[in-house]
């Protein structure tokens, strides 16, 4: 009997001697059409015989036949909706029989079928059925499920919304075992926040703000892209223009990361629309902006994949190469089948000879003969690899060892660094790598230290060191030796106190001298903390070393050392991140560039590369920069005339920290005005700091006396910057400096100096009875009263001498008295400090009077201080690199329009095109600065005057007479016309009246006394003036 015979007289107990007779006489002639008749009979004996048969066909272990039994699932998922329960129940064995034992490589032929029966108007049961064959693939072909996601996300979401439970709950189901082999570890940890985006629109928006805090460093790929799709289109949908705004943006950023743009076909016509609708719908221009960015680019990539030549999964090629192999008689269907594997194969890179002669040569061994069948394969299995093909560059044979050869995507949270680029890295060599602020140096130096860059040897194999001088607060009370002996990677080299004490003292910690090994790391300067962290990589013996900025906070003398240092180590690479253009031309032998997301590399050091690439001289030339900063100006101050006149003033001041015996500082006597620029200049450890730290109250001195002007605002940015902002990582600039100076334009920051917190003898001295001296005005008499002030209210005016007298609360009462004492009297009753913060709280509510504190506001001045609305308004800091981090910084302290600025070392973490435009915003402000940097062509393009540290012993050098040069009346300048409200109206101000002369005044009076007396009108000012001198 034949196997035809044997299908049209099926039977359910005949099903085993079925598969026995395909087992013996092969599939030559499988009449699948009747077998496909049987199964999808509506006779309840024939549909369980023909159901029973191609479900022992299917787990009989025959790999050739399932070319013809995958032709029964469309049979067996619609049996799933028979009347009769038996049918029902065996239909469903047999859907998942047939997706459970088709190899791997062939799924994909089922999804055709399987997609066809989960249209809504479908029966419920056929289509939980079809469902229920898609979450088999994720225990049976996992990575070929994965690639086939493209196609499987969008049919199972439209599934998930349906009204019938059962369809429901088998979307549900399928959905998660899609998304559980994704395959891409940045993103997958998202997956249950997918499935509750597609069903809870309302967990949208904080879904939406996890996705946006996802670091990429692995390529994203057509399964990644599947994944994150519906969660995007949710967000799209959303109400609130945020959600929206911030969904545009991560469909920006990733379809930049797409290096194939046929991996984003299947998602552009879900993605454009509702993107395009939103573009001509959003009523805010700036998130408008952002989503018409993001049209553009998914447009970009919508013609790229028009033009592309899609090779992979291109069974039509494959096919005619099948048929040239193997002859034009070779079965169809057989063909077709083993394209479909074949290109499967291709698209997941399973390209070895063995592996097509394993999973493709058996389909056709069936047919002709073996030997035959392996070389056809072969020859089709050569020829495919010629499609996948992509030429690439040529490079140049080196004799060194290479360390590194590989390629990587990488990306910040929502922003692009890195696209689809190659990294090559040879022993010996020293690459300086340039890129401007957020192009993302740290970060890649950062991943490939953490082993999160795809491609790169991993760290146990090529011993990678990243060299960074900040220290953490929990380690900072250690000292020297045992801050180095608590790290990790140190303990797990076993590496003795002793060793650790010897390379400690090679690069300058010995017991006498300025840094000592024994003492804590919190006493040491910014220069002595980078050298720490480089005796520590020293220790490590690197293969790679990793450098951010080595030169920071370095003195000339420690700048050579670090050169000498680098230079010496022959076998080791460095990739070295510096502004600092000495450093770049005498240690690099290779450059490399970060530019329109790619690293581009170039041989020479950085003078070579300038040749090049002439643009790239903003990188180390101030004059170079593009970049504008623009400062608030100061505005003027109540009782000061000459911008020469000092602001601030130390005089003869020591100071000894606790537990030194020697004082860091001697005798130091400066002072700073409106006109003053300063660069501070000396050795680390030299007591530059210490001495701004003095000046701007933060420290006390033990003998000598530190004045303000009690009207002078006060920006000072500290060396390590970073302090201000670190308990703040979670707020967004914008939302840091509102709450910074949300009390009436109090500075929080400014309001914990230990200059402003009272000692024992002043408390004991405000706690004294002090004799006052009260004179009524009326009738002359003089009462003196013993009496205690509890506290400064925080009024101020001026008396009769025209000093200061200050608001108070006496003991004992229960409100305001409304009166005031004179400062000299205060100042006896140990209240100075509490007058300074009074004048301190004057001072900056001032500054809130031109720029009310909106958040259009605080975004326009972050602009002006170099960080775009982008990172200003929508990035939390935690997300920022460490530029950024320095502009908020800068941008939070200037925020009150102060009238005197320090800086301490703020060139360390500015790219060259920052410094520049910081370099330029300074020379353009009216107020006094003061700098302390190493950076010499920063100090000397802007400072005619240098104070120089040396041991704590300070030297004025530069132009003494800077103060008469600069003695311009503050009348003159530029005064505020303008001032802009919270809610973004514009109120014109008068400008301030220039003080008459007594002839001037008397010629005016005359004047006016003419026209009142001839009945001529009077304008505002003349009225105002006539007012008061009593003409009218």
């Amino acid at each position: 009997m034949s196997l035809e015979e044997a299908f049209s007289n099926l039977t359910i107990d005949g099903a085993a001697s079925v598969v026995e007779k395909i087992a013996a006489e092969g599939v030559k002639s499988f009449p699948i059409d009747v077998l496909i008749a049987k199964a999808a009979s509506t006779e309840e004996a024939e549909a369980l015989a023909g159901l029973t048969t191609v479900k022992a066909i299917a787990e009989s272990g025959n790999l050739v036949s399932e070319v013809f039994f995958k032709e029964c699932l469309p049979a067996a998922i619609q049996q799933s909706g028979s009347k009769s329960k038996d049918v029902r129940a065996l239909a469903g064995e047999t859907s998942i029989a047939i997706c459970k034992n088709i190899s791997p490589f062939a799924m994909k032929a089922l999804l055709p079928a399987i997609f066809a029966e989960l249209p809504v108007e479908k029966k419920w049961q056929t289509r939980s059925a079809a469902l229920d064959c898609i979450a088999v693939f994720k225990e049976t072909a996992p990575k070929q499920l994965s690639d086939a996601l493209p196609e499987i996300v969008p049919e199972v979401t439209a599934c998930m919304w349906d009204t019938k439970k059962q369809v429901k709950t088998a979307a549900t189901a399928a959905m998660t075992a899609a998304l559980d082999v994704i395959g891409n570890k940045d993103i997958e940890h998202m997956t249950a926040n997918i499935l509750v985006a597609i069903t809870k629109p309302k967990e949208v928006p904080e879904i939406m703000h996890k996705m946006a805090g996802v670091t990429f460093v692995q390529s994203v790929e057509s399964p990644a892209l599947a994944m994150v799709v519906p969660l995007l289109l949710r967000g799209l949908r959303e109400k609130a223009t945020s959600t929206k705004r911030q969904s545009a943006v991560i469909i920006n950023n990733m379809s930049k990361l797409v290096d194939n743009p046929l991996d984003a076909a299947p998602f552009l016509p879900l993605l454009l629309p509702e993107l395009e609708k939103n573009a001509s719908s959003i009523s805010d221009p700036e998130a408008r902006g952002v989503t018409e960015n993001a049209v553009a680019q998914l447009q970009r990539l919508q013609d790229l994949a028009n033009k592309a030549v899609n090779i992979r999964g291109d069974t039509s090629k494959l096919e005619a190469e099948f048929v040239k192999a193997m002859g034009d008689d070779t079965n169809k269907k057989v063909v077709t089948h083993a394209s479909i594997i074949a290109s499967t194969m291709m698209d997941l890179g399973f390209m070895e000879d063995v592996q097509w002669t394993k999973n493709v040569a058996p389909f056709f061994a069936a047919f002709i003969d073996a030997s035959k069948a392996e070389a056809g394969v072969e020859a089709v299995r050569v020829e495919a690899e010629k499609m996948m093909e992509i030429p690439e560059e040529d490079d140049e044979d080196e004799d060194a060892e290479e360390l590194c050869n590989c390629q990587f995507t990488l990306a910040y949270g929502t922003k692009i660094l890195l696209h689809n680029t190659k990294m090559r890295l040879k022993r010996g060599l020293r690459y300086g790598l340039l890129g401007g602020n957020d192009s993302g140096k740290t970060t890649l130096m950062r991943s490939i230290a953490n082993n999160q860059v795809e491609g790169f040897p991993d760290v146990t194999e090529v011993r990678t060191v990243f060299v960074e001088a900040d220290i953490q607060g929990e380690q900072s009370h250690l000292s020297c030796v045992d801050y180095v002996l608590v790290d990790e990677k140190i303990q797990s080299l076993n590496i003795s106190r002793e060793e650790v004490t010897k390379v400690l003292a090679s690069v300058g910690f010995t017991p006498d001298g300025k840094a000592k090994p024994n003492h804590a790391v919190s006493t040491l300067s910014g220069g002595w903390r980078m050298k720490l962290a480089l005796a520590r990589a020293m220790l490590q013996k690197a293969d790679i070393l990793l450098l951010d900025e080595p030169t920071n906070h370095l003195d000339v003398i420690n700048v050579a050392w670090v050169k000498n240092y680098l230079n010496s180590l022959k076998d080791v690479t460095s990739i070295i991140v510096s502004h600092d253009s000495g450093l770049l031309n005498d240690c690099c032998t290779n450059i490399l560039q970060i530019e329109n997301l790619k690293l581009n590399a170039f041989k020479g050091n950085l003078d070579e590369f300038v040749k090049l690439k002439p643009s790239a001289r903003a990188y180390f030339s101030l004059k170079g920069s593009k970049l504008k900063f623009s400062f608030p100006q100061p505005g003027p101050i109540e009782g000061v005339k000459s911008k020469g006149k000092a602001l601030m003033k130390m005089s003869k001041c020591t100071f000894t920290y606790p537990g030194n015996d020697s004082p860091t500082l001697f005798d130091i006597s400066v002072q700073v005005s409106l006109s003053s620029r300063v660069a501070c200049i000396g050795e680390n450890g030299a007591g530059k700091s210490t001495m701004i730290k003095l000046l701007v109250g933060e420290i006390e001195p033990q003998e000598g006396e530190v004045w303000k002007h009690p009207n002078a605002r006060i920006a000072y940015v500290a060396q390590h910057a970073f302090h201000h902002i670190e308990k703040h990582l979670d707020k967004t600039p914008n939302e840091y400096i509102r709450w910074r100076y949300a009390n009436q334009g109090e500075d929080k920051e400014s309001l914990v100096k230990v200059t402003l917190q009272f000692t024992e003898e002043e408390l004991k001295l405000q706690k004294t009875p002090y004799q006052i001296t009260f004179t009524d005005e009326e009738t002359g008499k003089i009462t003196k009263v013993k009496k205690v002030v509890s506290e400064l209210v925080g009024g101020r005016k001026v008396n009769k001498s025209k000093d200061y007298e200050y608001e108070v609360k006496y003991a004992g009462s229960s409100v305001d008295s409304g009166e005031y004492l004179p400062a000299k009297t205060l100042k006896k009753m140990g209240w100075d400090k509490a007058m300074k913060a009074v004048d301190l709280k004057i001072a900056q509510r001032a500054g809130l009077y031109v720029r009310p504190l909106s958040t259009k506001n605080v975004e326009e001045h972050l602009n002006g201080c170099g960080l775009a609305p982008e990172f200003g308004t929508h990035y939390r800091m935690s997300a920022l690199s460490g530029g950024q981090k320095v502009k908020v910084v800068i941008a939070a302290a200037m925020w009150n329009q102060p009238h005197i600025v320090i800086l301490d070392e703020p060139t360390n973490y500015l790219d060259r095109e920052s410094l520049g435009a910081l370099a330029s915003a300074i020379e353009t402000f009216d107020g006094g600065v003061v700098i302390i940097s190493h950076n010499n062509e920063f100090c000397n393009q802007l400072c005619p005057e240098t104070w120089v540290m040396d041991a704590g012993h300070l030297e004025t050098k530069g132009d003494s007479d800077w103060m008469l040069k600069q003695d311009e009346r503050i009348a003159e300048q530029e005064q505020i016309t303008e001032v802009v409200d919270a809610a973004g109206n514009v109120t014109k101000l008068k400008a301030q009246k220039k003080k008459l002369s007594k002839k001037e005044e008397k010629q005016l009076v005359k004047k006016l006394k003419k026209k009142i007396k001839e009945g001529e009108p009077l304008d505002s000012d003349e009225e105002e003036f006539a007012i008061e001198k009593d003409l009218i």
